[in-house]
This record gives C-alpha cells, structure tokens and sequence, in this order.
C-alpha cells in the first residue's frame, strides 16, 4: 500500500504539471473508436455563482501567491496553430505494478469554425516495474464542423503477463506467464450521417511475434498457442453520441457498434468475426448537481471463426483498458465477454476540486468451448477524484475495488474510468 499511495502523490504532482506546462488546455485522448472529446466543459453543469470552481492549479496558484495559467477558449482557435504539451507521471496497477511514463502530446484545429472539434496527435513510453513497455501513437483528427473523424490507434506492446484460462471458472492458481511482443494498427475513418450519429470504415491489425509460455495451462495447451499470430481485417462502425463534454460527462448518450472481418486474404491467420456492442449513459442526479450516475454496458462476442489467444475477449482489454475494476488485467478470456457497471459520481467539495465515486460491475465470461454463460464475477469500490483542470473537467481517478475470492487491488487513471 505504501507504493501505491506514493505513486498516487507523485501522480498528482504530475497531473498538475500537465496542466501547468500547456500554453492552452489541452483534452486528454480517449483511445475507444468513435467520437472524441472537445475541451469545452459539459454545458448542462450547474453553474454555482456562490462558489468559484477550483483545480489543483488554482491551489498551487494560491501557494505562489499568482497563477500564471490560461484557459482555452474556442473563440480564441485558430488553424494550423499547433499546441504542444509534455507529461511525466508514474502511476500504478495491478497487471503492472508501479509504472512511470513520459508523454507528449500536440493539439490543433483544421478550421477556424465554432463547431469544429479539436485535433490532436499523442504519443508516450510507458515502463513497468514488471518490464513491460507500451508505446502509443494516437491521432484523433476532426475535419470542418465534424464531417468527418479520423482516428489512429498505433501501439508498441513488450508484454509479459499472467494468464489464467478460459471461462469464468479459472483460477488464480493457474496463472501462467505469457511473454510477448504486439503492435496494433487501428484506424477508422467516421462520416457525419445527421445530427449526432457517425458511421465509417476501417481496418484493424494486430501483430503478435516471440510468443513464449512460460509456464503451463491445461485451457492455453488446448485452445493452442502459436509463436506468432496475426489478426487483419476491416472493421464496420456505426456511432451515436450526444454528450457535451466525453472526457467527464454530466448527461449525455454514447452508443457503439463494431464488426471487425478478419480475412486470410489480408493476412490473418485464420478467418473470424466479432462484434463490440457498447452503450454508456449517463444521468444528472440531482438535476442541477454537479454529481452523476452513470452507465456503462460493454459486450465483446466473437461471431464465428477462432481468433488467437491473445486476441480473445478478456478483463481490461477493452480500448480503454478500464473493464473490470477489483480483478487484475486479463484475469477473465473467453470468446464472448458480457459486461456491465455502473458508478455514482459525487462532489466532496462545493469548489468541485474534490470528489468520490462508488461503483458496482459484473462480468461475465462463455465457458468455452461451449457458448455457455454460467458465472457472474461481481466487483465493487469506490475512489476519489482530484480535479486537475476545471476548463475540461479531468479529474485524477483513485479507485480501491474488490473482486470474488479476495480479489483486490488500487487502480489509477487520468480521467474517468468511462
């Protein structure tokens, strides 16, 4: 607990670094396929005349006795303007133990209109106390009043994590450390159909090579486990999304569906198909309160064919890598995964810089190689939440969760967890 509380320190410092280093405020990338974050906050927050809103920022200002921030305002955008920003954290969870990170990240406008959203390319280099490197690049590039929406998700994976079988019944016990290495090339481009709905194309690769178990598992020996897999395909997307602000919504409906083709004839391995369906909602409660109850379903199925291994649904592997708070990443694989949560996000503070959440999940994975859905492993937590910038409304999130069977673990994120 030591160690996690200190990266939670350190984190927080950094986080306030972030904020302080950009000329501009800057939206942090969500990494899901579908529309992205604009930096403006939600329009339907409660406005409080009383009480000034506050962000660590303000607090450090307060210290310094002169804050030296700006906001970004949308009036003050123009084209071909490039904002760059730099962030060094650490943070931690369980899969990875404490990890430390340098990230960079340049945002810009391709028009000059009021209802174009913000472009932005990222990149970052992320090691674990476990020796596993992660290196994104990701672009998320918005045309004249969102016409169209183009986004890239390129990835560098040096991994070596626990497995522990299929279905929901596997065991802690039968952890088996799978070494690899990854590079994922997903990218999708998004048509403006009407209002709030997007549909579009793309095509989505995942490259796996230097696969080596280390260990043995009776579900991996069977399922079969290749030195190198590729899975390449196009994908199918179509998207609704209403909320004002996605990087920490206080109303709003997002819904998600996407059919991935994997074909022999575009190098896969094999032939198959799956099919993410996605829907998060969330509510204003009270109405005119700064606090949020929120939904989150989540159902990843594979359609027909047998993906690889390490392709196969499983706990926190979704794009955002946040399902499944109170159980280690990849404690739970199978070929169909049927998720759901849901958190109450409250205000501890009136300046808002403070707040708390309680959350509840489930999920559930097909005993394979039947379809057969017959276990349920619940979680629960709760966490604070730091506000680090007030114009985006991005909090630092510290949530504690426990699982089934002493499962349990702290887990940090920049942003909420969806």
């Amino acid at each position: 607990m030591f160690k996690a509380f200190f990266s939670f320190i350190i984190i927080l410092f950094c986080g306030a670094f972030y904020v302080e280093v950009q000329a501009q405020v800057v939206a942090p990338v969500d990494n899901s396929i579908g529309i992205e974050t604009t930096v403006n906050p939600d329009s339907s927050a409660p406005a409080d005349k009383k009480v000034e809103e506050k962000d660590i920022m303000d607090v450090l200002g307060q210290l310094r006795k002169k804050s030296k921030r700006e906001s970004f305002k949308l009036k003050e955008k123009k084209s071909g303007k490039i904002l760059y920003s730099m962030v060094p954290a650490v943070g931690y969870t369980l899969s990875t133990g404490v990890v430390g990170l340098l990230s960079a990240n340049a945002a810009f406008y391709l028009s000059d209109t009021a209802t174009t959203n913000i472009s932005s390319i990222s990149t970052s280099f992320n090691y674990t106390q476990y020796n596993q490197i992660t290196i994104p690049v990701i672009a998320n590039i918005w045309t004249k009043d969102n016409g169209y929406n183009i986004i890239f998700d390129w990835r560098y994976f040096k991994y070596p994590q626990d497995t522990y079988g299929l279905g929901g019944h596997s065991l802690i016990a039968n952890a088996d450390r799978i070494d690899y290495s990854h590079i994922r090339m997903h990218q999708t481009v998004l048509k403006k159909v009407g209002g709030s709905l997007y549909m579009g194309i793309g095509y989505l690769l995942d490259y796996r090579w230097k696969i080596k178990e280390e260990g043995s598992n009776e579900d991996v020996s069977r399922y079969g486990l290749r030195p190198k897999s590729v899975s390449s395909g196009l994908v199918a997307n179509i998207l609704f999304d209403n909320r004002k602000n996605s990087i920490n919504p206080i109303a709003g409906l997002y819904a998600n569906a996407r059919y991935r083709n994997n074909l022999t004839v575009l190098g896969s391995n094999t032939n198959w198909q799956s099919l993410v369906l996605e829907l998060r909602k969330y509510v204003n409660f009270p109405r005119g309160s700064r606090n949020t109850l929120a939904f989150w379903d989540f159902n990843w199925l594979t359609l027909s064919g047998k993906p690889p291994y390490l392709d196969l649904p499983s706990t926190s592997w979704d794009p955002s890598n946040n399902t499944g708070r109170g159980y280690i990443q990849g404690r739970f694989r199978s070929p169909n995964m049927l998720y759901f949560e849901t958190e109450y996000r409250f205000s501890l503070t009136q300046n808002g810089l403070l707040g708390g959440v309680v959350f509840g999940n489930a999920q559930s994975f097909s005993n394979w190689p039947t379809k057969k859905f017959d276990k349920v492993a619940p979680g629960v937590g709760l966490g604070i939440r730091v506000k680090i910038n007030k114009a985006s409304r991005t909090n630092i999130a510290i949530d504690y969760g426990f699982g089934a069977n002493g499962s349990r673990g702290l887990f940090v994120n920049l942003g909420e967890v969806f």
